[in-house]
């Protein structure tokens, strides 16, 4: 069984492997959204895998919701990630952005002028976010008016836009972990009269009309979307998941994406579940091993294995995989510490075996 090294076709792209890089935050940008220089070899030591989802990537200043996360909103953003895609590409391999929005998750601290965040209702997060001082409780965030929902559309294609002039590969957009358009989705947390809440129609309103304005730019092809129902995470309610996540499965096999990524982190079977209802390329986390993934491939319950901290501490996972070598253990007091330190200096086979 070898079902991890095959390629795969993603609209228009063919991925020379079924092992994907999933999106990690790493805080190493500065306090503009800029990344660093070394972010370029970060990504290009991970070129070998069959995809690289980048981190997520904030779309304005208001959808920032943690602390050195990079942005694509304006040029010197855009300008910091063109050394990025160029060292992947020059290295064989494919890469996309993932765009998101955290909505109520975010804190005044990191947004301008210390406004309050924004979200679909005035209805609290429980729980509390990282900063510099320490740990802080999230606050109660503002409705978002019927033209903010539009300009925040548009903030998603126009960020698209900057990506793809970056020369990325395509957009992954990000629809989990309780951020924005996880929020949407939410009933309890979605308490809306208008056309964005209500129904299960309604409360995927804003998902689709986002995933359609991102179309318009790139095309569906290069457009993937992430999803995680029921997370344990960020306060995520998500009492009608199962009727949720099939109306929007059956709209999006008619709409011709790259993929569908669900990261299923809580081991009640949303794989089993939905990889059935869907009919394109189906991307499949987290908590995978080789063994468990190839096994997955091998039943078609996925169409590729999205491996996250275990890329992280393994630059060359797939040759790692394809040799059935030990794993470097992640430093996890690096996830998100500024600096190359637990970041480019992961060691791979070869420097091991020379070592």
């Amino acid at each position: 069984m070898n079902k991890l090294s095959e390629k795969l076709k993603i609209g228009n792209l063919e991925l020379k492997n079924r092992i994907i890089m999933a999106p990690m935050t790493r805080s190493r940008a500065d306090d503009q959204g800029i990344q660093p220089d070394y972010a370029a070899e970060y990504y290009a030591q991970r070129a070998s895998g069959g995809l690289i989802i980048s981190e997520a990537v904030n779309v304005s200043p208001m959808a920032k919701g943690y602390i050195r996360t990079p942005g694509i909103y304006t040029p010197e953003q855009i300008d910091s990630w063109r050394p990025v895609t160029r060292a992947v590409h020059e290295k064989g391999g494919l890469i996309f952005m993932q765009l998101f929005h955290t909505g109520r998750i975010a804190l005044p601290d990191f947004l301008p002028d210390n406004q309050s965040p924004v979200a679909p209702s005035a209805v609290r997060a429980k729980g509390s976010n990282y900063t510099d001082e320490g740990m802080k409780d999230f606050v109660e965030p503002r409705a978002l008016s019927k033209d903010e929902i539009k300009q925040t559309v548009q903030d998603f294609a126009a960020s698209a836009k900057n990506a793809m002039d970056a020369c990325f590969d395509g957009i992954e957009l990000h629809a989990a972990s309780g951020y924005l358009v996880q929020q949407f989705l939410m009933k309890p947390v979605n308490q809306r009269t208008d056309e964005y809440g209500g129904s299960i129609e309604n409360r995927a309103r804003f998902l689709f009309e986002t995933l359609e304005a991102i179309i318009e730019v790139v095309g569906a092809e290069r457009l993937g979307v992430k999803f995680s129902p029921a997370i344990p995470f960020n306060d995520t309610q998500e009492p009608d998941a199962d009727e949720v996540y099939a109306y929007i499965l059956e709209k999006l096999n008619s709409m011709g994406i790259a993929y569908v990524h669900v990261a299923d982190v809580t081991g009640t079977s949303w794989h089993e579940k939905l990889r059935p209802q869907y009919k394109g390329n189906y991307l499949a986390g987290a908590n995978f091993t080789r063994e468990t993934g190839e096994q997955y491939l091998a039943d078609q319950n996925a169409d590729a294995i999205v491996y996250g901290v275990k890329f992280l501490a393994n630059p060359d996972l797939p040759e790692k995989f394809a040799r059935d070598a030990d794993l470097n253990e992640p430093d996890t007091a690096t996830f998100y510490a500024p600096g190359k330190k637990g970041y480019t200096d992961y060691p791979t086979l070869e420097h091991s075996v020379a070592a």
